[in-house]
């Protein structure tokens, strides 16, 4: 091919990739019905996406290609998904690719303030024509590098089974024709139970994709698939919590309710380490001699943790008759587990997303903290964080509003105190009812009641919706809501663009808020003061209302709403104030 049409070729192909949007599918754990992660998908505007990479493949330019669609996937994440993992795709062959080729991408994750392990990188297919052991060179770099891995398009891919037993990933996804053939092909049916106890055997997690339709979930249960993924669960996620509510023990901890703010440094303890290479005997002889409470951490000559041991099932398993004999010699790697990883910056979200996978006998194993290198900092004990998580949900529940469940304004204060000390903007919001008093003197105090639960109901799904937002019930029918600034928007979307009613009466809120931004607030009292005008402002619009204010500004903006309603004893006095 001649320059000039070379050139052509590389340009249209850049023209192709730029012509795409992306959708965000969450990846739903089905025993909780908890969001876990988000996965990016390319959608091109013509054409699909692997008419795209083919053609960069067929040009020279998959590497690039397929490595600018992760890199924009990762600029485009919308607010309510920047706190969540996310999971972004790439080719077999870009995984293989120079490490150079990740430059872009990695600048990319730390403008976004991400590290490396909130992003799970999907190998997909096609395997064929490459050596598995430049495949598994590729892989390991990139787990070197602190990605977390997954493979992707299981059954329907080629994944060579060295590849899959000899790689560091940490999920494996089925392919979404699977679930269909899954209990009327024998065959398909067999590979998949194989491969949900190698998950289980190996600490992997397990991932159903095209999740379409009740049956398959049927299919998932029985099979003991706990995370999936497709347009059911996104276009109706109470579907996922199905497990959730017909569970009668749960097999592992849910995931926390976000107002519960814990931090992993405070458990923070020194690891027993040592050569990834050491045997059994010497393991032995510190869990004996020394007697510690936890275990030991196995680290390569970079202080990276490569296994990790339990003391009780490690002792179990070497203190038996011939015990011993046959183990002393032996590597602890043989009796060890993959660890537990987590970044020193992780929260206690990202905590509880790995204990939900884990294995029920592994609950209480110590969690490896490692640093932004991958060097191993210290380990920190499961059970103690799980009992710190449960005696602080015991000292809110008592400050919950009987009516909504929800707490009350001392944790939008401190959630207020502690953005303005971190000097992080944020968006502080105040919803009523309109007219509650004629909802409660014409439908009735029991359906003004259920309008109240309502209304908290959603507030709290909106709070698990859109990360870093916090809500609480004053009292009445006065709500406060923090959130980032990106974030109000999703929310008043929902809160003004929702039916509300009490009985047979059509009811409407109103939203004040306040864009708050250190130093032009000081505290929690003078948002408050700040936010009582501008809730009155927007009680004066008729219908649903959205006030915004600015510290500072005179004139608050009206963002939804139209129209006066007459003051009080003016007008024909058709509208309730209070």
């Amino acid at each position: 091919m001649r320059g000039t049409d070379r050139r052509r070729v590389g340009t249209g192909v850049a023209r192709a990739s730029r012509q795409i949007r992306f959708a965000f599918q969450p990846v739903y754990d089905l025993r909780t019905g908890d969001v876990v992660a988000v996965e990016a998908l390319t959608r091109p505007l013509t054409g699909s996406v692997r008419d795209l990479l083919d053609s960069a493949h067929r040009r020279g330019r998959l590497v690039q290609v397929d490595l600018g669609l992760a890199t924009r996937a990762l600029r485009s994440v919308p607010g309510r998904h920047r706190a969540r993992t996310l999971h972004l795709n790439i080719t077999a062959l870009t995984s293989a690719s120079a490490p150079s080729a990740l430059t872009t991408l990695l600048d990319t994750l730390a403008r976004a303030e991400r590290r490396p392990d909130d992003v799970v990188l999907e190998i997909g297919p096609p395997f064929h024509g490459m050596a598995p052991e430049a495949l598994l060179a590729g892989i390991r770099d990139l787990w070197s590098r602190g990605f977390r891995l997954a493979l992707d398009g299981f059954h329907a891919g080629d994944i060579p089974l060295n590849v899959l037993s000899g790689s560091p990933v940490d999920t494996v996804k089925l392919d979404r024709a699977t679930l269909c053939r899954i209990g009327t092909d024998t065959t398909t049916t067999a590979l998949t139970e194989s491969l949900v106890h190698f998950a289980d055997r190996t600490g992997r997690h397990l991932v159903a994709t095209g999740v379409e339709r009740t049956g398959h979930l049927d299919v998932l249960d029985s099979l003991g698939v706990r995370l999936a993924q497709g347009e059911l669960l996104s276009a109706d996620p109470s579907v996922a919590r199905r497990g959730a509510a017909t569970a009668a023990v749960p097999a592992h901890p849910a995931v926390p309710h976000r107002r519960a703010r814990l931090s992993l440094v405070d458990f923070l303890r020194p690891a027993r380490t040592l050569p990834a290479d050491a045997t059994c005997e010497e393991v032995r002889s510190i869990l004996v001699e020394q007697d510690p409470p936890g275990g030991i951490v196995g680290v390569d000559d970079q202080s990276r943790p490569q296994w990790s041991i339990d003391r009780t099932r490690f002792l179990l398993g070497v203190t038996g008759p011939f015990g011993h004999a046959l183990h002393a010699h032996r590597p602890a790697a043989a009796l060890a587990d993959r660890p537990h990883v987590l970044a020193d910056t992780a929260d206690t979200a990202r905590f509880f997303e790995v204990l939900a996978c884990t294995r029920s006998e592994r609950v209480g194993d110590e969690i490896v903290v490692v640093d932004r290198d991958g060097r191993c900092t210290g380990v920190v004990p499961a059970n103690e964080i799980v009992r710190a998580l449960a005696e602080m949900r015991v000292e809110e529940a008592a400050s919950l509003n009987p009516l909504t469940r929800l707490p009350g304004s001392d944790v939008v204060a401190r959630d207020v105190d502690r953005r303005l000390g971190d000097g992080t903007p944020f968006v502080a919001g105040w919803l009523d009812v309109d007219a509650f008093k004629d909802v409660n003197d014409t439908a009735g105090f029991a359906a003004a009641d259920d309008l109240i639960r309502t209304l908290g109901h959603t507030l709290g799904r909106l709070a698990t919706e859109t990360p870093g937002t916090t809500v609480s019930h004053v009292g009445g029918d006065d709500f406060l809501i923090v959130c980032a600034t990106d974030g109000i928007t999703y929310v008043a979307d929902r809160l003004l663009h929702t039916h509300w009613s009490a009985g047979a009466l059509t009811v409407s809120v109103s939203l004040a808020t306040l864009v708050c931004a250190t130093p032009s607030v000081r505290d929690y009292r003078e948002v408050s003061r700040l936010l009582a005008p501008l809730k009155r402002h927007a009680k004066e619009i008729a219908g649903p209302s959205w006030v915004n204010g600015r510290p500072g500004h005179r004139e608050p903006e009206v963002l939804y709403g139209r129209g006066s309603r007459p003051a009080p004893g003016r007008g024909d006095g058709s509208a309730v104030h209070r």
